[in-house]
């Protein structure tokens, strides 16, 4: 998801997804369906993360308008580009065909509450996976940290603070930590261990080009081989 989605309350019932999940493809449709300037861009801790790495099979989550898929597939990664909104993944689609690289981009509408793309994958990232609709958040990642090849990695990237331009301005809003999230997803520390659970701070860009010093909350999950 855009780096300029927020934290959304999350469900508490199985019982309200159903409508829940309606109003988020249309939520998310009319968010893509407006008009939008420039191209999307990689975010920050994703390159930084992946830039080491061997190209392999990815996942984007949320993938939004595209910035980290197109980013990932230029340096020889393929990527599953998954997004609720069919006009974001189509906009994904079209990208890559422009730009040559059609063939190592696989886009798919997926209402993550209800349907995950199959495989199994080298890195799945998770950038700003917010909505300001309720969602089974960490059913989702635990879902995701799941679809990893053995010597997979899975980030998350989650807002540590409240941006200016943010939607939400509650100054009494509560951003749970790396830590914290790492242990809502209970992955046996056998299979699975932490890397990374930090909150760095970056200067960040807002929707109208205003800038703003604001914090990240990274983890980093390592599937182990074997």
């Amino acid at each position: 998801m855009d780096s300029t989605r927020h934290r959304r309350p999350t469900a508490d019932a199985a019982g309200d997804q159903g409508t829940a999940d309606d109003d988020a493809e249309l939520f998310w449709e009319r968010h893509y369906h407006t008009p939008r300037t420039g191209d999307a861009r990689v975010n920050p801790l994703l390159a930084e993360t992946a830039t080491p790495l061997d190209p392999g099979a990815a996942l984007d989550l949320g993938c939004g308008a595209g910035g980290d898929t197109i980013w990932l597939v230029q340096r020889g990664w393929h990527v599953t580009a998954v997004d609720i909104s069919t006009t974001a993944v189509a906009q994904v689609r079209e990208r890559a065909r422009n730009l040559g690289v059609a063939d190592r981009v696989v886009t798919a509408q997926h209402d993550l509450g209800r349907s995950f793309p199959a495989g199994q994958f080298d890195l799945v990232s998770a950038q700003y996976f917010h909505t300001p609709l309720p969602l089974l958040r960490n059913q989702v990642l635990g879902t995701a940290a799941r679809a990893l090849r053995p010597g997979g990695l899975l980030l998350i990237v989650d807002h540590g603070s409240t941006a200016p331009w943010s939607w939400n301005q509650d100054p009494d809003i509560r951003f749970p930590t790396p830590t914290e999230t790492a242990a809502e997803l209970d992955l046996h520390p056998a299979r699975w261990s932490v890397l990374r659970a930090d909150m760095p701070r970056r200067r960040a860009t807002g929707p109208a080009g205003e800038t703003a010093t604001v914090i990240d909350n990274v983890l980093l999950v390592h599937l182990t081989a074997g």
